[in-house]
């Protein structure tokens, strides 16, 4: 029997869809949900997925923010990099600071959500101006600044030599081979690997559904991404509150870097572990992740204003989109 979709993992219609220019010209899909002029919450998905992986956290607050979803390059509806310069982190930060730019009014502060590499996009992109004068506060879900394949838990702890591991991981990680379409092993595999031992079929099968659909060639340059990612330097210039979310069963992420992001972090606001909870926690547990989006946006509104950012001279990145 096939499990059906549960309706929070569809997406609602969205209020408002346009097309974003990142520096480069890479266009991005950019959705909106909620009621304009509400605070804004900008939700960045992490590597293999899209959108639609929001689902479950935007029904979760779309009556209360303005819900600002975006394709990362390559996934989605977004476009796809013609070649090896457009896949890095400082890709992804331009990507962010872009979505910023045309979604959130000067002198306004939004609080970024970013799941896995969405995470990884706003510890990148902690450094630019423009993404400092409109951000509020963040909630880091389910991600890590670095040392992805030495942490990684997906090879059973039978194969206890730490290289064949780490050998292991890396081809796991960097596979070219196609996912192919979604089966039962294929869903059981993402369970696995992904998803905590609780979690429901339906909830595995809008997982597999989105992450299915992206190109096997883009899944790949991203892998080779994360392989070597380091974004500790961006992490400790991350200077607005912060809430860190983890599953307790996180193989791709697991806690230790959740622990080590909450101990650095300038203005680290408390650590959520997810008990039996796996990397796919906005699905797994969206009330709970909503719970921090919600409570970082109390924070964000309790801050003093905006106003000296409202009153510096715009950028020229700024005056372009405007």
């Amino acid at each position: 029997m096939i499990a059906s979709i549960p309706s929070d993992c569809v997406l609602p219609d969205p209020a408002e869809v346009r097309r974003v220019r990142s520096a480069d010209g890479t266009g991005l899909n950019v959705e909106s949900y909620g009621p304009e002029g509400a605070p804004v919450v900008v939700l960045s998905h992490g590597w293999t997925c899209a959108t639609a992986f929001w689902a479950p956290v935007v029904h979760q607050l779309v009556g209360e923010y303005r819900l600002v979803a975006y394709d990362q390059r390559g996934h989605g509806r977004s476009d796809t990099p013609p070649g090896a310069a457009g896949y890095s982190t400082a890709k992804l930060a331009e990507d962010l600071e872009a979505v910023l730019l045309a979604t959130v009014p000067a002198g306004e502060r939004a609080v970024l959500a970013g799941h896995s590499m969405g995470g990884m996009t706003i510890m990148a992109a902690a450094d630019r101006p423009e993404v400092r004068r409109r951000t509020g506060a963040a909630v880091l879900i389910s991600t890590g600044p670095g040392e992805l394949v030495a942490e990684l838990t997906v090879v059973p702890p039978a194969v206890r030599s730490t290289a064949v591991r780490r050998f292991l991981h890396r081809q796991i990680l960097q596979s070219r081979l196609p996912l192919g379409p979604v089966t039962g092993l294929s869903k059981a595999l993402l369970k696995y690997a992904t998803m905590g031992p609780d979690t429901p079929a339906d909830r595995v099968a809008a997982c597999a559904q989105v992450v299915h659909a992206c190109p096997t060639a883009v899944r790949h340059r991203w892998a080779g991404v994360l392989d070597t990612l380091d974004v500790h330097q961006g992490l400790a210039r991350l200077a607005v509150p912060t809430a860190v979310v983890v599953g307790s069963h996180d193989k791709l992420t697991p806690p230790v870097h959740a622990h080590r992001m909450a101990a650095a972090l300038t203005d680290g606001r408390g650590l959520l572990e997810l008990d039996r909870v796996g990397h796919m926690s906005p699905v797994e547990r969206p009330a709970e992740v909503a719970g921090e989006i919600r409570r970082m946006a109390a924070l964000a509104a309790d801050a003093p204003s905006a106003s000296a950012a409202a009153s510096a001279p715009a950028s020229a990145a700024e005056e372009a989109v405007s």
